[in-house]
């Protein structure tokens, strides 16, 4: 049986190019790839084409996308004459339990590998991601770096370079609202908004 895969990092460390140069590698190995991603992640996508996953560096491939209420075996399922080789998702922490569940399920035909964030702004668990640190059987934390040199650990949203406390879990932005900070540098960002 194949396994499911969570590959998490922080803001900035790489997790899409990573996502997208796995892909670049089955398909030079001959397998075809199903790479698909939430349809809430629009940053990239152009009205009339069909959506995309891009990294900041400028990598990019076309992607299915689906919704909270899709069933990902039955959209699997809907696709069994690709024969693909493998499921990549990115952007999983905006996955639901279930499907996390469904995605499990489908390690029985192909590998999955998923990739995205394991917290949110507040540094708490996002579902997607905490289904994943349950099920996954290879979990492995993509690392970089925050702006004083530590590693890091934590998802900032910033407003005009303030720490942002309260408001929605889902805020889909980039480098213009969200910093991947070290645990000292985001008890400094908090310390500034008192």
């Amino acid at each position: 049986m194949s396994k499911l895969y969570f590959k998490y990092g922080t803001m900035g460390s790489s997790k899409t190019a990573l996502a997208l140069m796995c892909k670049y590698n089955y398909e030079q190995k001959g397998f075809n790839v199903w790479l698909i991603k939430p349809e809430v992640d629009i940053r990239y996508d152009v009205k009339g084409e069909n959506p995309i996953v891009k990294s900041r560096i400028g990598l990019k491939s076309e992607c299915e996308t689906f919704n909270k209420t899709d069933s990902l075996i039955s959209m699997f399922n809907q696709r069994k004459n690709k024969n693909y080789g493998v499921i990549i998702v990115d952007e999983c922490q905006f996955l639901t339990e279930h499907q996390v569940d469904e995605l499990k399920e489908l390690t029985k035909f192909v590998p999955v590998l998923c990739y995205g964030l394991k917290t949110n702004y507040l540094t708490k668990l996002f579902e997607g991601s905490k289904r994943l640190l349950e099920l996954a059987e290879s979990i492995t934390e993509i690392k970089t770096v925050c702006k004083c040199g530590n590693k890091s650990t934590l998802n900032a949203r910033l407003n005009n370079g303030k720490l942002v406390t309260d408001g929605e879990e889902l805020f889909i932005g980039g480098d213009e609202s969200y910093e991947g900070v070290c645990y000292c540098c985001y008890k400094k960002l908090k310390e500034k908004i008192k």
